[in-house]
C-alpha cells in the first residue's frame, strides 16, 4: 500500500530508491549476487569464501554504532513531513537517548580506560579510541542538535503561536508575574550554597539543573564574595506557562525556570552583587554494579544501588556557552573531568525536561492525527476471550492493534471462578498498569498468581520494588528470576479447569506488558490454547521457579539454553540450501546486532548465495556490502513515529518457511545473560501476515535508512516516478480501526 506525497520525507542526504544498488526487493537476480541458475545462487569462489571472519574490518563498533542510530533521530526533527512538535518531541528523545548513552556505554568506557583496558574488541578498536571518537562525534551532533532548535524549530513555534521567551521581551505586566512567582514558588524551596573553607562544593544529584554563580560584596558575616552554586530543585517545572491574561490571544507563552532564575539571582544573595549566573548540568555513571554473588536478599540490595547511582563517577558536563573559561575549567576540576568532556550548549542544559510542554499543549494540528487501535475481526464479536482463543491462534500487531485484548483478558481471567493458576513474566510496566491490577484482584479472589518481576530492568528498578510489594500483599507469588540472568521473556499462562479438565492459555510476545510504550512501541503478540506451545512455556516458569536441569521445550526457543544454538541451525540450513542450488532467503528483524558468531553465520550464509535481509533498528556490528563476504546482505533501519521493537526471524527453507517471533535481540546479553523466549507462528496465515508485514519494511522508501559498508546510513527516498511508501502509515491504515 502506497502514500503519495504527503509521506516523502527530507534528508541532508537523501538517495532515491530507484539509485540504490541491486537489491532483493528490486532485483532478485542482481549481477551482485553471481552464479545463478534456475534453482538459485551459487556460492562465490572458494578463495573469497575462505576470507578470514575473525578479521576486525569485517565488524562497526558498538558504541559507534548506537551513537549513530541517536543521529538517525535527531535527523527527524529536520523532517518537515512531521508535524512540528512531533519535530520537536524528537530533538527531546536525542537528548534523552543521549543521556543515557553516557550514563551507560560512555561510563563504561571511562571505566575501562581507568583501569587501563585498552583492549580492542571484534572491531580491532582501542577503547580510548572508540571514546575520543564518540566525543568528536557528540560535540559535533550537540552543536548541531541546539542550532536546529534555536533557528528552526523555535521560530517556526513562534510562527505557530508558541513562544519560549527570553528575559529581554518580558512585558512590564509579564516581568511583575515572573518576580512574583520567584517570591513565591522558587524561594521557597531553593537552596543557594556559597564555596568557602567551611562550604565545600556540594555533591550534585546525576542531571539535575544547577547554577555556578559569581558574587562580589560581603554577606552578613563579612565574608568577601567569591562562587556559589544554585542547585535547582527537581520539584520545580522547568518550564512555566504564563497566565492566559498575560498571553496575547491564541498564542501559547511560556519562561524558562532558569529564565526566572537568572533575572532573580540577587534575590539569593542579599547586599551582593551577582557578577554572572550560568547553568550547568553534570551527568554521572548510572550503571549498577552489583556482585551478584555476594547478594542474599536481591531488593535491599537493589535499593542501597539506586541511591548511589544518583552520586556516581561524573562522565559529561554540560555547561551555557557564556559561561567564562575560568569557571568551566573550576567545575571540571571540581568533576575530575577533561576538556573533552566539556559540551557547551546554546540554550537550556536539560532538553528532555521540555517533553512536558509538548503533552500538555493545547495545539493538535502540531500533533499527528490521533488513531484508534483496531481489533481482528474474530475480536469484534461480545464472546469470552478463553472461548475464541481456544478455536484459534490471535496475533496482535502493537500499536496498531490494541494492548487492550491483553488486559481484558486478564481481567476476565480475574474474575472467571475456572481459572486456577495465573503465572506471568514483568520486565517493564506500568505503575497503574491495568495487567497489576488484574493480577492483584486475582490474588485477592484466591487464585495462586505467581509472577516473575526483573528487578534489574535498567532505570525502573525502583519501579519494579515498589510493583513487586503491591504483588506481594495481595497474596501472590512473587520471584526476582535468576540471580545471573536478567528474565527478560515476554510470557503470560494461564491454568483454568474446562469441562472436568486442565486447559492452558498462553501469550507470548516481543515486548513488555505496558500500555504506555504499548500505544508507541511496535510489538507482536500471540495469544494461543496451543497444547505444546502452552506446555513450553509452563516449563519455562517451572524452571525459573524451581530447581534442576534444563527443562525441554518443543516448540520454543529459550535463552541461555537453546536459542542461540537453534538461530545459528537456522541460518546454517539456509546456507546449505544455498549451496546445494536451492533459493535461499532469511529476513531478520530486530533491535540490535552485535553478536559475533551470528554475524559470523551470516556472512557465511550471504558468501554461499543467501539473500538475507536485515531490519535493525539501532546498534549493528556487521559490515554489509563486502565483497565476497556480505554482498548479499542488505542492512535497514526504520526510524518514524513509532518506536521499531519487533524481533522477527523469517527462514525460507527451501519452500517451507518458517516464522518466529522473539522477546530477544541478536546480541551476546540477549542469548548468554538473560531469559529469553523464541516463538514459532505455528498458524500458517498469521505467519504468511507476519510476512507480508516485512515486506512492507522492505519497501519502505519514506523512514528507511540503509547501511552503507563504510558505517554511514543513506536516507531512502522515492524515485522520480516511484510511490512514497511508509511502513507505519500502511501498517496503520491496514490495522488500526477504521474512523
Amino acid at each position: 500500500m502506497s502514500f503519495p506525497g504527503e509521506f516523502l520525507m527530507s534528508s541532508i542526504s537523501p538517495v532515491p530508491a530507484s539509485e540504490t544498488p541491486a537489491s532483493p526487493e528490486n532485483d532478485p537476480t542482481a549481477a551482485l549476487r553471481i552464479n545463478h541458475t534456475h534453482a538459485g545462487i551459487r556460492a562465490r569462489a572458494a578463495a573469497n569464501a575462505a576470507r578470514d571472519l575473525d578479521d576486525a574490518g569485517l565488524y562497526f563498533n558498538r558504541e559507534l554504532s548506537t551513537l549513530r542510530f541517536h543521529i538517525r533521530v535527531l535527523e527527524q526533527a529536520l523532517d518537515e513531513t512531521h508535524p512540528l512538535l512531533e519535530r520537536l518531541k524528537f530533538l527531546l528523545i536525542f537528548s534523552s537517548n543521549l543521556d543515557e548513552f553516557f550514563e551507560i556505554r560512555v561510563a563504561g568506557l571511562k571505566r575501562r580506560m581507568a583501569y587501563g583496558n585498552e583492549e580492542a574488541g571484534m572491531d580491532g578498536h582501542s577503547t580510548s579510541s572508540v571514546f575520543h571518537e564518540i566525543a568528536t562525534s557528540a560535540h559535533e551532533q550537540v552543536e548541531r542538535q541546539y542550532h536546529i532548535l534555536n533557528t528552526q524549530l523555535i521560530p517556526a513555534l513562534a510562527e505557530r503561536g508558541i513562544h519560549f521567551l527570553r528575559r529581554n521581551t518580558w512585558s512590564k505586566a509579564q516581568k511583575e508575574w515572573v518576580g512574583a512567582y520567584f517570591d513565591d514558588e522558587i524561594m521557597p524551596v531553593i537552596s543557594p550554597i556559597g564555596l568557602d573553607p567551611s562550604h565545600p562544593f556540594p555533591r550534585l544529584v546525576n542531571k539535575s539543573l544547577n547554577f555556578i554563580v559569581e558574587l562580589e560584596g560581603r554577606d552578613a558575616f563579612g565574608r568577601e564574595g567569591g562562587m556559589a552554586i544554585i542547585p535547582a530543585p527537581r520539584s520545580l517545572p522547568r518550564l512555566i506557562r504564563l497566565p492566559k491574561e498575560l498571553e496575547r490571544e491564541g498564542h501559547q507563552e511560556y519562561v524558562f525556570l532558569s529564565s526566572m532564575i537568572h533575572a532573580h539571582a540577587e534575590k539569593l544573595f542579599p547586599g551582593m552583587t551577582v557578577r554572572g549566573c550560568y547553568q550547568f548540568r553534570l551527568t554521572r555513571n548510572a550503571d549498577l554494579a552489583m556482585d551478584t554473588e555476594d547478594v542474599s536478599d536481591l531488593a535491599s540490595a537493589l535499593k542501597s544501588e539506586l541511591l548511589a547511582r544518583r552520586y556516581g563517577d561524573g562522565v559529561r558536563l554540560e555547561v551555557a556557552n557564556n559561561c567564562p573559561a575560568h569557571l568551566s575549567d573550576f567545575l571540571l576540576r571540581q568533576f575530575r573531568l577533561e576538556h573533552e568532556d566539556l559540551y557547551l550548549v546554546d540554550g537550556p542544559v536539560n532538553l528532555s525536561r521540555l517533553m512536558a510542554m509538548i503533552g500538555d499543549s493545547e495545539r493538535a494540528d502540531l500533533r499527528y492525527t490521533p488513531f484508534v487501535p483496531g481489533l481482528p475481526k474474530a475480536l469484534r464479536k461480545d464472546e469470552s476471550l478463553f472461548d475464541l482463543i481456544s478455536r484459534q491462534d490471535i496475533l496482535l500487531l502493537h500499536p496498531w492493534e490494541s494492548f487492550g485484548v491483553i488486559e481484558n483478558w486478564l481481567a476476565e481471567a480475574a474474575r472467571d471462578p475456572s481459572v486456577l493458576a495465573i503465572k506471568q513474566t514483568l520486565y517493564r510496566t506500568g505503575v497503574e498498569s491495568g495487567v497489576v491490577s488484574a493480577l492483584i484482584d486475582a490474588a485477592r479472589s484466591g487464585k495462586e498468581v505467581t509472577v516473575v518481576i526483573e528487578l534489574r530492568a535498567r532505570f525502573d528498578e525502583a519501579d519494579n520494588i515498589a510493583l513487586a510489594s503491591r504483588l506481594q500483599e495481595a497474596g501472590a507469588n512473587v520471584i526476582y528470576g535468576v540471580m545471573a540472568y536478567k528474565t527478560h521473556a515476554k510470557m503470560l499462562h494461564i491454568v483454568r479447569r474446562e469441562a472436568g479438565r486442565i486447559r492452558h492459555y498462553a501469550h507470548m510476545g516481543t515486548g513488555n506488558y505496558h500500555s504506555k510504550t504499548a500505544k508507541l512501541y511496535t510489538d507482536y503478540s500471540l495469544l494461543t490454547a496451543r497444547e505444546m506451545l502452552c506446555e513450553d512455556v509452563h516449563h519455562v516458569f517451572q524452571q525459573l521457579s524451581g530447581m534442576g536441569e534444563p527443562r525441554h521445550t518443543e516448540h520454543l526457543l529459550h535463552a541461555p539454553f537453546t536459542l542461540h544454538r537453534r538461530l545459528m541451525e537456522l541460518i546454517d540450513r539456509e546456507t546449505a540450501h544455498a549451496r546445494k542450488g536451492r533459493k535461499a532467503m532469511l529476513t531478520i528483524k530486530c533491535n540490535a546486532l552485535t553478536e559475533p558468531k551470528l554475524i559470523q553465520a551470516l556472512y557465511r550464509a550471504s558468501q554461499a548465495g543467501v539473500i538475507c535481509q536485515l531490519i535493525i533498528r539501532s546498534t549493528c556490528c556487521l559490515r554489509p556490502g563486502v565483497p565476497g563476504v556480505s554482498d548479499n546482505i542488505t542492512v535497514r533501519s526504520v526510524v518514524g513515529r513509532f518506536l521499531e521493537h519487533t524481533r522477527v526471524f523469517h527462514f525460507h527453507n527451501a519452500g517451507k518457511a518458517e516464522t518466529w517471533c522473539s522477546s530477544a535481540d541478536f546480541m551476546e546479553r540477549n542469548m548468554f545473560h538473560r531469559v529469553e523466549t523464541c516463538f514459532p507462528l505455528l498458524d500458517r496465515k498469521l505467519a504468511q501476515r507476519v510476512r507480508k508485514d516485512l515486506d512492507t519494511y522492505m519497501l519502505d522508501n519514506c523512514q528507511s535508512w540503509t547501511l552503507q559498508s563504510d558505517g554511514h546510513y543513506e536516507k531512502r527516498c522515492p524515485g522520480k516516478d516511484e510511490a512514497a511508501i511508509s511502513a507505519q502509515e500502511t501498517l496503520l491504515y491496514a490495522y488500526a480501526a477504521r474512523p
